[in-house]
């Protein structure tokens, strides 16, 4: 089995770093452009394991899309030139892949296969399958098409009005890219808004959409054009290194070029509510996405309240969060989060476990957790459970802890962050 072991020893962050692309936008990125006609150039894409399972289901549809180190090149020839995979397509460990794509499949008159790994293979997928079949649908899977591996028998599609039950950006992008599929115009309604990389990144490709209080239309049978996208850098990912700026005395670091979408930046308001020092530099819009430099700088940290519509704009960074907790004066209620319970793992349970075996003291709730602070955290062997944001979470746990900290299952962090074992010694290696 394979380990990895950090050892920060309560190091300070200083200087400048810039994590990789978000995840978000660089799946979107290559399935607009798989799906436009001309030629796409994305930048900063995302090398990370999910993205590139993206990219390998539009080639086995017949999509040419090269990769280089500069950039990624989608030659699209829109939709009707998609042809039928010979194969099953491997979704690996990419929800985002497998519910985006299952929108887009149920459109195209086609018969394809979709399967992933045990982690992917146990994550609902009738959260997208039930408003498909809905639209005229024909997909089947296990326990009635609610579990990998699907099968789906794609065509002729009509329009919904729909209200999602969860609040997911992934739910809402999959019934949008049906939509624009399908005859008629399809409402997707969404009382607590999620983010709109979807909607911004329609608009770019030369898509119409009508968004208005809490409906978002769009009308099918319209075009896309190929575009040019510059992905910014992954907040979810600069999230583990801002908490460890935040984290240990003498930390002063700058996250260049993050990606500022309001509906992201969650984050940025529980690290400031905490008491942590953020200041935001060279801010600008980019094709429609706000980026900039985010700097960190240590100060005390008190416990807080999350929960209600923050948590769509952090649901991906609870893990951290909750780390950042173990460290905060008082305690910090998470709320509202039993979205974490259908993650690459029950992200509630796996943070209190790798916690506890640390010496937090987390307290797991039905839809979140308390956590109480300040409280001294030691070294020790914790598990990844496969879940690249729990190994990530261990990796800078280790700035705080007295000890090492061992990290069983590392390589599942290639996920989403192929540079996180690079950038950890980057921050650090002037105080080695």
């Amino acid at each position: 089995m394979a380990k990895r072991t950090f050892h920060a020893a309560h190091s300070p962050l200083t200087g400048e770093l810039a994590v990789p692309g978000d995840k978000s936008i660089s799946h979107r990125a290559v399935i607009f452009g798989s799906l436009a006609e001309g030629v796409t150039e994305i930048t900063n894409f995302l090398r990370g394991e999910d993205c590139l399972r993206t990219i390998d289901a539009f080639r086995a549809m017949g999509v040419h899309i090269e990769v280089n180190e500069e950039k990624i090149t989608v030659y699209g020839k829109g939709k009707d030139a998609l042809k039928e995979p010979s194969q099953p397509i491997n979704l690996g460990n990419s929800g985002t892949t497998a519910r985006l794509l299952i929108g887009v499949l149920a459109g195209l008159p086609y018969h394809f296969v979709l399967y992933g790994d045990d982690s992917l293979s146990g994550r609902p997928m009738n959260r997208v399958t039930v408003p498909l079949k809905k639209m005229g649908a024909e997909i089947d899977g296990r326990t009635g098409g609610r579990l990998l591996p699907l099968a789906i028998r794609g065509g002729k599609l009509q329009s919904i009005d729909y209200e999602p039950p969860v609040k997911s950006a992934q739910v809402k992008s999959c019934v949008l890219l049906a939509g624009l599929l399908a005859d008629g115009r399809t409402t997707v309604i969404e009382k607590t808004p999620t983010r709109d990389h979807t909607e911004t990144m329609l608009k770019g490709f030369g898509a119409m959409l009508d968004i208005k209080d809490e409906r978002i239309s769009i009308d099918g049978g319209q075009k896309l054009k190929g575009a040019n996208v510059e992905v910014p850098g992954d907040i979810s990912s600069a999230a583990f290194f801002a908490v460890a700026a935040a984290l240990v005395p003498g930390s002063s670091l700058i996250l260049k070029r993050v990606g500022l979408n309001p509906t992201r930046t969650g984050i940025l308001d529980v690290l400031t509510s905490m008491g942590a020092e953020i200041t935001i530099l060279d801010e600008k819009v980019n094709g429609g996405e706000a980026i900039g430099d985010i700097r960190i700088d240590y100060a005390p940290l008190k416990g807080t309240t999350i929960g209600g519509e923050l948590i769509p704009r952090l649901i991906d960074e609870l893990p951290i969060v909750a780390l950042l907790a173990t460290q905060a004066e008082g305690e910090t209620h998470i709320r509202d989060a039993e979205e974490l319970r259908y993650k690459e793992t029950d992200r509630i349970v796996a943070v209190a476990q790798t916690l506890q075996a640390l010496g937090a003291k987390v307290e797991v709730t039905e839809d979140g957790m308390v956590i109480k602070g300040k409280t001294p955290l030691h070294g020790g062997t914790v598990d990844s459970y496969g879940d690249h944001r729990i190994g990530m979470m261990a990796g800078i746990a280790s700035f705080v802890t007295d000890g090492a900290v061992a990290l069983k299952n590392p390589e599942c962090i290639n996920i989403s962050y192929p540079s996180f074992f690079d950038h950890l010694e980057k921050v650090t290696k002037d105080h080695s």
